[in-house]
């Protein structure tokens, strides 16, 4: 699941490496890339960020894809962590620079803290590295136009902000749990990830060296290992 910028395109570098392994399937939330606001009777209709997750549920179902792990970037992890919870299709779930909207008060406390020093930088200074933008202008380019493919905007995603599922119910759920982040994300800090790590049982922590929010453009063979170890720690899982 993209975030806030991307659509399914944005996962061009992880879909072929990837399907190599594993069955992948790229979803556009509603009101980004190809999907519409939900309504065929009214194209100016407000996007609902709180149908993501049966949105998600209804992709699913309709491909018939059991024992999935859901890979979510940002906000879109948000939206992988309800529908994992509420789907029995569902065996894992990747939460890339995201807490994954865990709905807890220390965690809201510490991810607030690092938005109100996010929010203090530009917006492309937030997402990839400096180095990488003087390395890859080309790139750079393609990653800030990624987002002008979309009808929704941040203040549709303000939804996803509150209500999401506690620790004690994403645990009772079974789900298996890995929070991926960079050492360089300017949007939450390496330390507030490691604290839902250690609040929530089970759940595993890739911390990835030099990476930034958007590791799986800058660095996308770092985000790929990292996905592919967290289907294989799932499969490992289930098969002991």
């Amino acid at each position: 699941m993209h975030g806030s910028g991307g659509h399914h395109a944005a996962w061009w570098q992880q879909v072929p490496a990837l399907a190599e392994r594993f069955t992948v399937a790229a979803v556009d939330l509603r009101g980004f890339g190809n999907s519409d606001s939900g309504s065929a009777f009214d194209e100016q209709r407000e996007v609902d960020s709180l149908e993501f997750p049966g949105d998600i549920t209804a992709v699913l179902d309709a491909a018939d894809l059991r024992d999935a792990l859901l890979v979510g970037q940002s906000i879109g992890a948000v939206a992988a962590l309800r529908a994992a919870v509420a789907s029995d299709r569902v065996s894992g779930v990747v939460l890339g620079h995201s807490l994954g909207g865990l709905n807890h008060p220390e965690l809201a406390a510490l991810a607030a803290a690092d938005r109100a020093e996010a929010v203090k930088l530009p917006v492309i200074d937030r997402l990839l590295t400096p180095e990488f933008r003087k390395r890859s202008p080309e790139l750079t380019f393609l990653f800030t136009q990624m987002g002008t493919f979309n009808a929704a905007t941040m203040q549709d995603l303000r939804n996803l902000s509150t209500g999401g599922p506690t620790v004690e119910e994403v645990e009772q759920a079974g789900l298996a749990v890995t929070f991926l982040a960079g050492e360089r994300d300017a949007v939450i800090r390496p330390a507030t990830v490691r604290r839902a790590h250690e609040l929530l049982p089970g759940s595993r922590l890739e911390l990835v060296a030099g990476a930034p929010h958007s590791m799986y453009w800058e660095a996308p063979d770092l985000f790929n290992a990292a996905v592919a170890r967290a289907r294989d720690a799932l499969t490992t899982k289930e098969t002991a």
